[in-house]
């Protein structure tokens, strides 16, 4: 029997994974942290809902006008450079506006420009973790390393990092930005110590940036496998987001439940979100990456009419665990057959535009998710949610059969 560590971190993952993961769990415990602190900070400078709203929008804002360009700096630049870089920069960027916040000297412009900042690291950052994994980690494990790191990342983010977070905030406004910095500052150092070192490409030839970013959309574009999956997470982000944009409010009103049985609600999920590491693991050589897509997509859309329909707690918590099964597991599948079919010298620019499709999504299924509840009544998006999926899952059905592929050679 496999020793705790060894089944956390198996040996066949190599070296470099156990520098990639311990970084990746040290940041996701910072960042669950400041999903708590910093909607706290902002309401701590204003009540204006808008302007607490926009902090979230000027975070994300960063990845739809960036996106595209940093994942084809991933493809030109040093992978393990540009995180250490990115997460250094984002350390001093949090250590900065926690020294100003405990001195009190913030205001919500700085908030915002720090916000705005960060989410630029983040375009650059996550784009290349993500290159670099595939580098790092033999391909034929590949799913095994990513299971870990989305299990992790639900569980830290959504159950850990937020009463860590509040806790911190109550203590200190300034003291969960100091925590969330020396997060970063200690994955950068983890990082620095991956010994893979992917070959540069050759840019004598002086292709301009733009040029670069065109290739990777037309690549996406023209693989139907991986096109289906953007255009997968795209739909799933918007009708996600704007069902669970009122969340809260669904959660109190509807369900009739009080604030600690809403953080219960949410801590549901995560846990869903634990079994879905073993889950992948027993379902996958089983049944294959095509039929766990599609049932991903059959789950996302029974979730959103549930969701429209009952009116229990207990039904909800149900949903919400099987949901965090779900994402777990086609997190890890889709990333997976994205990263095996996709070309390395490729991987940061298609990694960027199937990013930009989440991100987009996400922020586009938030701004309209309010308007559409306060208007149509709470359960109105998710109904519209459950259309948009059903749509979504017949498109996609067939075309999901190109996503378990071979690596293909990228073009000369």
């Amino acid at each position: 029997m496999r020793s705790l560590g060894a089944y956390v971190s198996p040996p066949e993952l190599g070296r470099d994974f156990r520098k990639i993961f311990p970084a990746a769990i040290i940041s996701n415990l910072g960042d669950g942290a400041m999903l708590a602190a910093g909607p706290l900070l902002v309401a701590s400078i204003t009540t204006e809902p808008a302007a607490v709203g926009a902090a979230a929008f000027v975070q994300q804002l960063p990845w739809l006008l960036f996106a595209l360009f940093s994942g084809a700096l991933v493809d030109r630049l040093d992978r393990r450079t540009m995180i250490v870089v990115a997460d250094t920069f984002r350390a001093l960027v949090l250590a900065a506006l926690g020294l100003a916040v405990l001195l009190h000297t913030a205001p919500l412009w700085a908030v915002y420009v720090a916000l705005f900042l960060l989410g630029t690291a983040e375009t650059l950052a996550d784009n290349a973790s993500g290159a670099l994994l595939v580098t790092a980690v033999p391909k034929t494990h590949l799913g095994t390393a990513n299971a870990r790191l989305f299990a992790s990342g639900t569980v830290l983010q959504q159950l850990g990092g937020p009463p860590l977070g509040a806790l911190l905030f109550a203590v200190g406004a300034g003291i969960p930005l100091a925590f969330d910095a020396l997060t970063f500052a200690a994955a950068a150092v983890l990082i620095s110590r991956v010994a893979v070192r992917p070959p540069l490409p050759d840019r004598s030839a002086g292709t301009a940036l733009w040029h670069e970013v065109q290739e990777g959309v037309r690549w996406l574009w023209h693989h139907s496998g991986v096109r289906t999956l953007a255009l997968s997470i795209l739909v799933m982000n918007i009708t996600f987001c704007a069902a669970f944009a009122t969340w809260v409010l669904y959660a109190r009103e509807r369900l009739g439940l009080s604030e600690t049985q809403f953080g219960l609600l949410i801590a549901v999920g995560a846990v869903g979100g634990v079994l879905g590491m073993p889950t992948y693991h027993l379902l996958e050589p089983r049944l294959g990456a095509v039929t766990l897509l599609r049932a991903g997509l059959v789950i996302e859309t029974t979730v959103h009419l549930i969701l429209a329909l009952t009116r229990s707690p207990w039904v909800v918590a149900v949903t919400m665990a099987v949901f965090g099964v779900h994402a777990v597991v086609w997190g890890t599948v889709s990333t997976t057959a994205r990263q095996i079919a996709t070309p390395d010298p490729l991987m940061g620019r298609v990694n960027s535009v199937y990013l930009l499709a989440s991100v987009g999504g996400a922020a586009v299924g938030s701004a309209f998710g309010g308007v559409l509840a306060q208007r149509y009544g709470l359960t109105a998006p998710f109904a519209l949610a459950f259309v948009g999926m059903v749509v979504m899952t017949v498109v996609a059905w067939l075309p999901l059969r190109n996503v378990a592929v071979r690596r293909v050679p990228a073009a000369d």
